[in-house]
């Protein structure tokens, strides 16, 4: 009987032992190393710093992972690439949604996937796609190439240029409480100005906000067809809780299982109000967009 008992309590231990994760990437970006925050994880509703295993463990439990990035910073694709083989390691990836995908696309990137797991994968996996050139392949390539190969679906989750352009001339009308409050379409519009660094006419504000928000109720809807565990990949403005696709979320009847996690080079702000986690990382040399745009 002792005998059986400690072959029980055994079999129990290795049943609660979890996977210990890797150490996670170093940093890639120039800046920012120095500060204090780099490599920090905090869970901000209660401010408690996390160890890239906590976080993992907490993540692995969601139906829905929403990870918002910079677009332009590697160590945010270094460490969703890395967040993707420590979930696969704790449960089975129900599927990976990407911003940076358009329905168009889809039907190659079945393909892709069909050929990487029959061992055949495409030799130019941007070309087999039809790669938008406005998502940098040398950040994003290691990680969709990675997806390719993996035996869940990698699924578009924005709107074709036609279909923005569609909403752009005709806005749809809008439903649900939580994403057409009168505070969040303010906040929206004021990132628009800013985001195009006032040279917008005000006439075309309505048509933009729509744009935005309509690009948002599509990640959520697609999120909520898509297999789960889902994990979308967007940038940072799309996923927050207080303006992006989680009240887009709510506003479909998918408001709960839903956890942000937000990827920010350090000295940045992010509060509790528009996210569950941040990651705090280096940072990309500033750039001066405007003076660009203005040229």
């Amino acid at each position: 009987m002792r005998f059986l008992l400690l072959c029980a309590f055994s079999l129990l231990a290795a049943c609660q032992t979890t996977h210990q994760v890797t150490p996670p990437p170093a940093p890639i970006a120039p800046q920012g190393r120095d500060h204090t925050d780099l490599g920090v994880i905090r869970e901000l509703a209660t401010g408690r710093t996390l160890t890239p295993q906590e976080l993992v463990e907490r993540l692995a439990v969601a139906p829905r992972v929403l990870v918002g990035e910079q677009h332009d910073n590697p160590d945010h694709h270094a460490l969703q690439l890395w967040l993707l083989r420590e979930l696969a390691a704790q449960r089975a990836q129900g599927s990976l949604l990407m911003e940076m995908l358009n329905p168009d696309q889809q039907a190659r990137v079945d393909a892709a996937q069909a050929a990487a797991r029959a061992g055949q994968p495409p030799i130019d996996a941007f070309k087999a796609l039809a790669w938008q050139a406005n998502w940098d392949w040398s950040v994003y390539g290691a990680l969709v190439t990675y997806a390719l190969r993996q035996p869940y679906p990698l699924l578009a989750a924005n709107l074709d240029r036609a279909q923005i352009m569609q909403v752009y001339k005709q806005r749809p009308v809008l439903k649900g409480e939580a994403s057409t409050t009168e505070q969040v379409q303010a906040t929206l519009l004021d990132d628009i100005r800013q985001s195009h660094c006032g040279l917008l006419p005000e006439a075309q504000m309505p048509a933009m906000l729509a744009v935005q928000q309509q690009r948002d109720r599509r990640m959520a809807e697609r999120l909520m067809a898509a297999p789960t565990p889902a994990m979308l990949l967007a940038g940072a403005f799309h996923v927050r809780k207080d303006l992006g696709v989680p009240l887009h979320l709510k506003d479909l009847g998918a408001g709960e299982g839903n956890a942000v996690l937000i990827l920010a080079e350090a000295g940045k702000t992010v509060t509790a109000d528009s996210a569950d986690y941040v990651w705090y990382t280096a940072a990309q040399p500033e750039q001066d967009f405007c003076a660009q745009l203005r040229r």
